[in-house]
């Protein structure tokens, strides 16, 4: 499993394009991963034939681990069983045979195993089952049975002294689910206590006792794991839970972060958005911009990039370790965005140097490739600014949370036709509210006011679009 993302840990394998005995090409996609907020292709580096899938659909691998083994020899048979079929029971031994001679590719990034590597032991199947196991997918998940520990460590447990060796993500894994990583027997290469593991002892650890006569049976209980990600509710259920990962984890644990890092300040400001709206069917029937999408977000976004401008010291953000403020001279202006996975807020890059069309190719781009789930990582790095529409709900308006890293977020608001005193007059005019929230270590209520002020100000009269700029 590759980094596919500065700073990643773990990645949930969506969907697997190939199966076992299918032939491969350097570049080719063989997977699509869910990793921070995004959801990415992976090519596969060899050409080849796939020997096993070491994951199912649904399961969260760490960085690092093996995920498929391809192979490349002339033989293209690495097992003398069929593809995706473990080695016959009675002969346990030859499982624990190194790998044949010739290159083993493995995707972790970009090289390949060693030849040296041993595989890991497999558990031999119970012997009413024609002599043949689980298929390989489902031994990705080694059962905790002394008989897989000798081939890694004779004790049974971590090497290295005490304290059991695990990565950060599966030390967290087994805090939550109330594990002693101590009492974990191991299975990664050199004694290294993975994600299954733990999963393993968990399952140990709830079942009756009248199934420990068959420890064999244990592997079962991670991979099914995956599966409850989106658990059907039950006649009569009342209470239905649901695993916190992909998109939603990311996301609970920026707000999280944020909320409670940076201390934010909410201001509010309702207004006659008329000229706004009609401007917007005016730009819709200019034949400079045909084809392209012209709505009210992209003169909001607009309006907001010319506020920018006029109060420079809002685009910030704060060094914590340094302790200083650091001023953009750029806008990397971030647009919430729903997607069938969950929020997301991909960025315009340079947003502060486009036309109005280029803004408009940029907005489009941006929320077809969100809803197509293809946003990458790096789309969503570097926001220094972020518009979110919760007018699209049919809601006035709200008090929104700063994205991780950046100094302010604007929430617009259902534009509604209303009652509104206009030149001295009660008419019906389209009004809607902005939420601006900030960082008040960066922005304090003066700045704030006035670029919230701004921001109003264009949308009232448009004509500011041009003798603002």
């Amino acid at each position: 499993m590759p980094d596919v993302g500065e700073g990643l840990t773990e990645a949930e394998i969506l969907k697997w394009y190939v199966q076992p005995g299918d032939t491969v090409t350097d570049g080719q996609v063989v997977c699509e991963v869910e990793t921070a907020k995004a959801a990415v292709e992976l090519p596969i580096p060899f050409d080849g034939t796939v020997h096993a899938l070491l994951f199912e659909e649904g399961t969260t691998v760490d960085v690092g681990q093996v995920i498929i083994s391809v192979q490349t020899g002339p033989g293209g048979e690495p097992e003398p069983a069929a593809p995706g079929v473990e080695a016959p029971a009675a002969a346990p031994e030859a499982a624990e045979e190194p790998a044949p001679e010739g290159r083993q590719p493995v995707l972790v990034g970009y090289g390949v195993s060693q030849s040296s590597t041993k595989r890991r032991p497999r558990k031999a199947a119970p012997a009413a089952q024609n002599g043949t196991a689980a298929p390989a997918a489902a031994a990705a998940a080694p059962a905790p049975a002394a008989a897989a520990a000798p081939a890694l460590n004779g004790s049974g447990h971590a090497a290295g002294g005490d304290r059991p060796l695990a990565k950060p993500p599966v030390r967290k894994l087994a805090k939550d689910l109330g594990i002693d990583l101590a009492s974990v027997v191991p299975t990664g290469e050199g004694g290294v206590v993975t994600r299954e593991d733990v999963h393993a002892a968990a399952a140990a650890a709830l079942a009756p006792q009248a199934a420990a006569p068959a420890p064999a049976a244990a592997p079962a209980a991670p991979a099914a794991v995956p599966a409850q990600a989106a658990p059907a509710a039950e006649p009569g259920a009342r209470e239905t839970r649901i695993p916190v990962k992909g998109v939603r984890k990311v996301t609970a644990q920026a707000m999280v972060g944020s909320a409670f890092t940076a201390p934010h300040v909410t201001e509010f400001i309702t207004l006659d958005v008329t000229r706004t709206m009609k401007l917007v069917q005016e730009l819709k029937a200019d034949p400079d911009l045909a084809g392209l999408r012209i709505n009210p977000l992209l003169l909001i976004a607009k309006a907001v990039l010319i506020a920018v401008r006029r109060n420079p010291d809002v685009n910030a953000s704060w060094d914590e370790a340094a302790q200083e403020i650091v001023l953009k001279h750029y806008v990397n202006l971030g647009i919430a965005a729903a997607t069938p996975r969950g929020l997301i807020v991909p960025n315009i890059k340079d947003a502060h140097t486009k036309t109005l069309p280029e803004l408009s190719e940029a907005l489009s781009a941006l929320v077809a490739t969100a809803r197509e789930g293809k946003t990458s990582p790096a789309d969503m790095q570097g926001g220094t600014l972020t518009i979110t529409n919760v007018g699209v709900f049919g809601v006035d308006t709200g008090t929104p949370i700063l994205n991780p890293g950046e100094s302010a977020i604007l929430a617009v608001g259902a534009i509604r036709l209303q009652p509104w005193v206009h030149k001295g007059k009660v008419k019906p005019r389209h009004v809607t509210t902005l939420a601006l929230s900030f960082d008040h270590r960066l922005v304090d209520g003066e700045l704030g006011s006035k670029f919230l002020a701004d921001i109003a100000a264009v949308l009232e009269q448009p004509r500011r679009l041009v003798t603002w700029s």
